[in-house]
């Protein structure tokens, strides 16, 4: 859901991005018909995608790494041996302390943003759960958690996107000079 929100709010952006959904289990597998329906109503059609199985070399490449609850994020770190650690982060993470960091300017490098945001951070805050940075996986419920889950990511994620790619420069977003790959 997460992907398909940020690929839509990128592209009415004109920021030109590759985003990749992958996940730590169930490769191949189609979304759940709620989680197609609810994001249906946030303009984003989900129904060709299939479930992907986080790999290496995903995060090898990847410039930014956004996972939905912390063991997200500490798979990503162990899977490319500590290496995505700087750039990883929990979608409510990133928001909360790139709040507290500031918007992005415009002539800033995705990757020196990322090294503010991550200043500070230990590993040893991704043990356990936490209602600060996870949001729950509505895998299983009912049709109102899944459009409870898509709409907190949805607000997430225009957060986000106001942070670094700023409101004020939603006419004319900054283009990147290689695409950002997104993971």
């Amino acid at each position: 859901m997460a992907a398909g929100l940020l690929g839509q709010r990128l592209a009415r952006l004109g920021v030109r991005a590759s985003i990749r959904s992958a996940g730590v289990a169930a490769d191949g597998q189609a979304p759940p018909p709620d989680a197609v329906q609810s994001l249906r109503r946030h303009g984003v059609d989900l129904s060709d995608h299939r479930s992907r199985e986080l790999v290496p070399e995903d995060l090898a490449g990847a410039d930014l790494v956004v996972g939905l609850e912390r063991g997200h994020v500490r798979h990503a770190v162990l899977l490319s041996d500590g290496e995505a650690w700087p750039r990883c982060f929990t979608l409510r993470e990133l928001v909360r302390r790139g709040s507290g960091a500031g918007p992005r300017p415009a002539h800033q490098a995705l990757a020196d943003w990322l090294a503010e945001v991550h200043r500070g951070r230990e590993r040893q805050d991704l043990l356990g759960a936490s209602t600060t940075d996870d949001l729950a996986d509505p895998i299983g419920g009912t049709a109102a958690e899944y459009a409870a889950t898509a709409t907190a990511i949805a607000t997430l994620v225009d957060q986000l996107t106001d942070l670094l790619w700023g409101r004020a420069r939603r006419r004319s977003a900054p283009r990147a000079s290689r695409a950002e790959r997104l993971t």
